[in-house]
């Protein structure tokens, strides 16, 4: 960011090649041109473009209308604004704001009544057949696919099919109140 700032300043003093009036009024219509175009926290941005894209040409000498190619590199940096807003989507972007996603709290009643649940849950787990837990937990919980669970326990696809099948619909009869 330093250089852009630097370069903001150099790039006045080597392009306005005016007094230092003429330096804020070239600088006051350059803003003017931004804030006629851009929303107002983009144009110190737009400013900075300009002079660091001068600054970065190098000499002015061979510039005849400083303040005529300074508008014509004001349009330039535009126009790429626009166009890598584009291909960014930036208009789609939405501001991460706190009432956009807000914090839960953990209330002790909160927690307490997360602890309780886990336990229903173990509980239920727990009082499955085990051969039912055992393909339950080897499919939900270790991401196991049928297959792989079959060969594991010595049985057939279709018997892991019917203990998953079984173990869910024992759990959501467990879990329906």
């Amino acid at each position: 960011m330093g250089d852009r700032a630097s370069a903001k300043t150099s790039a006045v003093d080597l392009y306005a090649g005016q007094s230092a009036g003429g330096h804020r009024s070239l600088l006051r219509g350059l803003r003017a041109f931004f804030v006629e175009r851009v929303r107002p926290d983009e144009v110190d941005d737009l400013m900075q473009d300009v002079a660091l894209r001068m600054e970065l040409r190098g000499g002015a000498r061979d510039i005849e209308h400083h303040s005529g190619y300074m508008f014509r590199v004001a349009r330039t940096v535009l126009v790429d604004r626009a166009r890598a807003d584009r291909s960014h989507a930036r208009s789609a972007h939405e501001p991460l704001e706190e009432w956009h996603h807000p914090v839960e709290e953990r209330s002790p009643e909160r927690v307490m009544a997360g602890k309780d649940e886990l336990d229903r849950v173990l509980t239920a787990l727990h009082e499955l057949p085990e051969r039912t837990r055992q393909a339950f937990i080897l499919h939900r919980f270790d991401e196991m696919s049928y297959t792989a669970i079959a060969r594991h326990m010595g049985v057939s696809v279709s018997a892991v099919e019917k203990h998953i099948q079984r173990a869910m619909r024992i759990l959501a009869a467990r879990f329906e109140d």
